[in-house]
Parts: C-alpha cells; structure tokens; sequence
C-alpha cells in the first residue's frame, strides 16, 4: 500500500505533469477505487495525495459537479459517470463484441466461463466475462485487476514480451503477491514457466489464485504496436476438470485468439 500512495504523491514539486490538476484528479479516482471500502474522506484523500486540504476540496468539488465521484455523509466514492464512460469505451471495442459471439456459439466455451482481459503492466485488466451454465464465480469482476502472476492469461501475455523486459520487471528475488498455497513466490518462479507457455502456447495457473479451481490463458496476436495486448482465459473446477477438456478448451481459446487478432483472415 506504501508503494500506492508514494506514487499517487503529487504535490507538484518537480513534477513533469503539463496538467497537474487533471493528474491529481487521476489519482483521486485511483486511490478510490483501491480504497477498500470503495470510501475515503476529505482528510484521507490529502494525505494520498500529499497536497493541502483546501486543494484537496476543490478538486473534489469539480470531479463531484462532472458526476466522477459522489459524496456519501464525510465520505467521497465512485461516481455512477464512470460507469458510462467504461461501457462506452467497451461499446467501441470490436474484440469485445466478437468475444461474446464467439463464446455463445462455441461448444465447449458457452458451457464456461470465459474472460477478456488487457495487459497493464504487471496486471491484467478484465474487460468482459462469459458466463455459461454452470459459471464459475470468481471474484475478478469486469474492470478488476489481477496481477500477472497470478493468472494464466497475465502468464501467457507477460510469455509475449522480451526476456530483457521481463527480467527488469520481474527480478529473480522479487516477492510476488500471494492468495493460495499454490501461487507463485518469486520473479524466479514466474519465468521458469514462460519457455513452456511459449512452446505449448497457452498458460496453465492451477489453483494460484483460488483454491479448487484451474485456469487455462492464452494471448491474443498483436495487429499493431499501438493497440491493446489482449487475452483470453477459461475458468473450470479443478475436481471436475480434465485433460481432454483443457485440450479442447485450448483449441477453442486459439480459435477465438486468431479471429480477434485477424477478423479478416
């Protein structure tokens, strides 16, 4: 959490930012959406930010007045006009469409849950779920995070990166968050992994971050240096799940991988 607020800190001094305002306006919105309760007061968002409380009310006056945030009792959270901007931005996603086109009519997929999710950094963001009968229930809700690690497909979108790239972010002593027994410790574990998901061409996560329950990832072929790093995932039980129906929901996910990375071919 340290490491949160020292980069949420803008107080102007040395600051690069050509809008402060609007960077402090960011971090506002970041540091509520962190906040555990989904609530902070005045006081609470002054001291993330590192700046004074006056400056502190105005900015949360004008992101209140746009509708980005909303005033419960003492306490600022979440404003519903951030729900309108997400769907619109998801609306103009051509992936996300095909995603839940693909899904409805594919045999093993539609029986699943199947999720889309954008490479940021060392996590991954959810833009869509699939929910077939039975769904499984995970807590990654569209707009969740997930770090890389934790999941087959930041596993097999960090696999696309060069090794140069992947040792800087993710060094062999480095401590990796952890929610099971299973999940992976060390930057060290993490890359020992990556030869294999690049040869077999998927990501297997098995009970790394829910117990009971195994994820198969793969990544989405890039069509451009400036468009989003997309990829796929299926979620199954692990007392039920088996080879034969991780082999065909591989087969389904690479399917659907090429169709949305070449909607042409």
């Amino acid at each position: 959490m340290t490491d949160a607020r020292i980069a949420r800190t803008v107080d102007g001094q040395g600051s690069a930012s050509p809008a402060p305002a609007v960077t402090r306006a960011a971090a506002v919105l970041e540091a509520l959406a962190d906040a555990p309760s989904g609530r902070l007061t005045l006081s609470d968002l002054a001291r993330e930010l590192g700046i004074p409380k006056s400056s502190t009310s105005n900015l949360l006056l004008a992101l209140e007045e746009a509708r980005l945030i909303s005033r419960q009792g003492s306490g600022f959270s979440l404003g519903r006009k951030l729900v309108e901007l997400g769907a619109a931005y998801l609306s103009r996603l051509d992936e996300v469409q095909e995603f839940y086109r693909f899904c409805e009519q594919a045999p093993t997929l539609s029986g699943e849950t199947v999720r889309i999710a954008m490479l940021d950094g060392g996590n991954v963001i959810y833009l869509a779920r699939y929910e077939g009968h039975p769904a499984v229930r995970l807590t990654s809700n569209i707009g969740d995070k997930m770090p890389v690690s934790l999941c087959a497909v930041g596993k097999a979108l960090i696999a696309r990166l060069h090794d140069q790239d992947i040792a800087l972010m993710f060094p062999d002593d480095r401590q990796l968050p952890v929610l099971t027994p299973q999940s992976l410790r060390t930057g060290a574990e993490l890359k020992a992994q990556l030869g294999s998901i690049r040869q077999q061409g998927f990501a297997f996560e098995d009970e790394e971050s829910a117990t009971g329950v195994v994820c198969l990832g793969v990544a989405v072929p890039t069509r451009g240096a400036h468009l989003p790093s997309l990829g796929l995932s299926v979620t199954a039980l692990k007392a039920t799940y088996s080879e034969a129906q991780g082999e065909a929901m591989v087969e389904e996910l690479k399917e659907l991988a090429r169709s949305l990375g070449n909607p042409m071919g």
